[in-house]
C-alpha cells in the first residue's frame, strides 16, 4: 500500500479537525482563537490540494472529503462566530424571549455555504476560476471581522444585529451568485497575467499593517470588488 497517496486526503482532515476545534472557540466565545483555527484550516486546505498535484495522488474520496471538510472549517465554523456574536448582542434588545431566535440567523452561513459547495462539485465552469464567493475567504472574512469587532458589540446592540444579520445574508448570497472570482493559483510569478492577484497581496499588506486582523476582512472585500472589476474590464 502506498502510503503517499494518503497523505493529501490527510492534510485534508487536519483542516477538518482545525475547523472542528474553530466552531468549539466561537462558541465558547474565544474569537481569536476561532480566528487562529480557522488560519490554520484555510492553510491546511491549500497545502491539501498543493499535496495532490505534487504527488499526483488525486481521487474521488480526496475531493469528497475536501467539501466535507470545508463544509465544516469554512461553513460551521464562521456560522458559530455569528452565533456567538448575536447571541451577545441581542440579550440586551427589547424582543422579551424572541431575542433567543436571533442568533439563529447565523446559520445562513453554514446552509449558503452547503448549498456553494455542492454547485461548486457540479459546476464544470469553475476548474480554473471560481463563480461566486469561494468559501475560505467567507469564513476568513467572517472570522478575522467577528473578532475584530467583538469590542463595539455591547455599544448599540440594535444596530449591531440589524448590520450584522443583513451582512450575513449579503454576503451568503454571494457565495452562490454568478458573479466570476479570480483563482489566486498562479502559474509563473510574471506581473502579466497575475496583475488582479499582486494587487490582492499589496492591498493584503496595507491592510494588515494598518487594521491588524480586521485587514483580513478588509483584503477580502477587495478580492470581491478586484473580481468585480475584472468582470467588467
Amino acid at each position: 500500500m502506498s502510503v503517499r497517496k494518503h497523505i493529501p486526503n490527510a492534510i485534508t482532515c487536519l483542516s477538518l479537525l482545525s475547523g472542528c476545534v474553530a466552531s468549539v472557540m466561537a462558541l465558547r466565545g474565544d474569537l481569536s482563537s476561532a480566528l487562529g483555527w480557522v488560519i490554520l484550516a484555510a492553510v491546511f486546505d491549500f497545502c491539501d490540494g498543493f499535496a495532490a498535484r505534487l504527488l499526483k495522488a488525486y481521487s474521488p474520496m480526496g475531493k469528497e472529503l475536501d467539501s466535507l471538510s470545508d463544509m465544516v472549517s469554512f461553513g460551521l465554523a464562521p456560522g458559530m462566530v455569528v452565533y456567538w456574536l448575536l447571541g451577545e448582542a441581542s440579550k440586551a434588545l427589547p424582543f422579551g424571549a424572541w431575542s433567543a431566535y436571533i442568533p439563529y440567523l447565523a446559520f445562513v452561513i453554514p446552509l449558503f455555504s452547503g448549498l456553494r459547495l455542492a454547485k461548486f462539485n457540479i459546476d464544470e465552469r469553475q476548474t480554473t476560476s471560481f463563480i461566486g464567493l469561494p468559501v475560505p475567504a467567507h469564513a476568513l472574512f467572517w472570522a478575522s471581522a467577528g473578532y475584530s469587532v467583538l469590542p463595539v458589540v455591547h455599544a448599540n446592540e440594535g444596530l449591531f444585529v440589524s448590520l450584522t444579520v443583513l451582512l450575513a445574508f449579503v454576503s451568503s448570497w454571494l457565495l452562490v451568485s454568478e458573479i466570476p472570482m479570480f483563482s489566486l493559483k498562479v502559474k509563473s510569478l510574471a506581473w502579466r497575467g497575475n496583475e488582479l492577484r499582486y494587487l490582492l497581496i499589496a492591498g493584503a499588506v496595507v491592510f494588515v499593517a494598518l487594521w491588524g486582523c480586521l485587514g483580513i476582512s478588509g483584503t477580502i472585500l477587495l478580492y470581491i470588488v478586484l473580481s468585480i472589476f475584472n468582470k467588467r474590464g
